[in-house]
């Protein structure tokens, strides 16, 4: 079976019944239309994508926080809602805007960072243009084609189980947070399933053993 950005991403999210998935899809759907309607048409991908990148910015101008929510149900939401809200980290501009380039039929990709500006782990979008890769900063206003990132040695490319992978891994750093050991290792699992190369999720899951191990000594 295809593997489904948009669904998986949403599960991984905390949206488990059919319904609930339904009329988080038919939101999206819904924020593809109204891109359509307001973005001047082209038939060049790149324009497109640059297009949809800025329409995001100007419905939502103050849409990041590094503490942000990296879930892509709640991205959904406050991109479509009329408040001043934040919409997401970058894990979660990234699920969003990727989502709606596939449904602008525009092939998108993801590039994880073990550490980008000077803060820790990152990811963002990346396009593939003929020889060449395309940075697409979610955070940044004017992150388009961003170049700030060329030349880091930590650049691992992801697709989309990576990117689901992702989610589960940060829902495991909240549970660690809070003391849930059982379900922190348990979203870890989760990560790893999707991604077996995920390290940072390999060292957090031994982490989280040896604090179980801890707990029960």
């Amino acid at each position: 079976m295809m593997f489904s950005l948009e669904k998986e991403a949403l599960v991984a999210s905390g949206i488990k019944e059919d319904d609930q998935i339904a009329d988080y899809v038919s939101k999206l759907a819904h924020l593809h239309e109204q891109s359509i309607r307001e973005i001047k048409p082209s038939h060049d991908p790149l324009t497109r994508a640059k297009a949809l990148f800025d329409w995001l910015w100007m419905k939502k101008p103050d849409r990041y926080r590094s503490h942000g929510s990296y879930r892509l149900n709640e991205a959904i939401d406050s991109q479509l809602s009329g408040g001043s809200q934040v919409v997401g980290n970058c894990l979660g501009l990234t699920l969003l805007y990727n989502c709606l380039l596939r449904r602008a039929g525009i092939d998108a990709e993801a590039l994880y960072l073990e550490t980008a500006f000077g803060r820790g782990p990152h990811v963002l979008t990346i396009l593939r243009e003929k020889e060449s890769v395309i940075d697409i900063e979610n955070i940044l206003p004017d992150g388009f084609d961003y170049k700030g990132h060329l030349n880091d040695p930590s650049r691992t490319g992801w697709g989309d189980r990576e990117l689901v992978a992702d989610i589960h891994h940060g829902e495991g750093n909240e549970f660690y947070e809070k003391g849930d050991y059982m379900e922190a290792l348990r979203s870890y699992e989760r990560a790893l399933d999707l991604n077996p190369h995920y390290e940072r999720a390999h060292l957090n899951r031994a982490i989280v053993l040896d604090r179980m191990g801890e707990v029960h000594r």
